[in-house]
């Protein structure tokens, strides 16, 4: 399978800090040297939110591959207040993404044709991406080590680019190397052991057809 031009962002501004975070915990991402890349007010603020945004980096990409930038934590304050995130208060812990939120959060934001797929099996990807762009698959964190057997399935999201009835791509917001982070490719098999069966489809909508000339006034 070919490489994607879609571009990759971590959900780490610094996109090898992985290992540090599995090691430590979101306190490794005080030492981020480029956390204000994030749009966060402080590195406090980025800590607490980089742990949480595998969505919203996949959606960073979804974005860049259009030509836009968008800081991510900007994309998840929008996200907030859709419902696609909820703050608790009194502890300051974030639930999410959430999907339907989330689903209409992009439509109206940015024009992208979206929906949320459950009870999708990892056999019915390759067709996905027949009718959408993209898909962003929630998988289990541990899709790093695809050798490794997960203890379940779910809880990260991927960016899923391209799928066969053998193979399938995707860029991972938490991967730990080079390997791991963009156009990782695994036979879909593989996948399925980590793939929670569920999902967004997302596309551009489509360029209105150029008048023909007998159509011009």
């Amino acid at each position: 399978m070919q490489p994607s031009d879609v571009p990759y962002f971590s959900q780490w501004e610094t996109a090898d800090m992985t290992s540090q975070v599995l090691a430590e915990g979101p306190l490794a991402l005080l030492r981020d040297p480029l956390w204000r890349n994030s749009g966060a007010e402080t590195i406090e603020e980025y800590a607490r939110w980089a742990v949480n945004v595998c969505g919203m980096a996949c959606l960073k990409m979804i974005l860049a591959a259009r030509g836009e930038c968008h800081p991510i934590l900007s994309l998840a304050r929008v996200c907030t207040d859709y419902g696609g995130y909820v703050v608790n208060q009194a502890d300051a812990s974030i639930k999410g993404l959430i999907y339907d939120p989330f689903v209409t959060f992009v439509r109206e934001r940015f024009g992208l044709l979206a929906e949320t797929r459950t009870s999708v099996a990892t056999t019915e990807i390759p067709g996905i991406l027949t009718e959408r762009q993209f898909f962003i698959a929630s998988v289990n964190s541990g899709i790093r080590w695809p050798h490794r057997e997960p203890p379940s399935k779910g809880g990260h999201l991927v960016l899923v680019t391209a799928a066969s009835p053998d193979t399938i791509r995707f860029h991972n917001p938490s991967g730990h190397d080079q390997c791991s982070q963009a156009n990782v490719t695994l036979p879909l098999d593989t996948f399925d052991l980590f793939f929670a069966n569920r999902g967004i489809a997302l596309s551009w909508p489509a360029e209105p057809a150029s008048p023909t000339r007998s159509d011009r006034r």
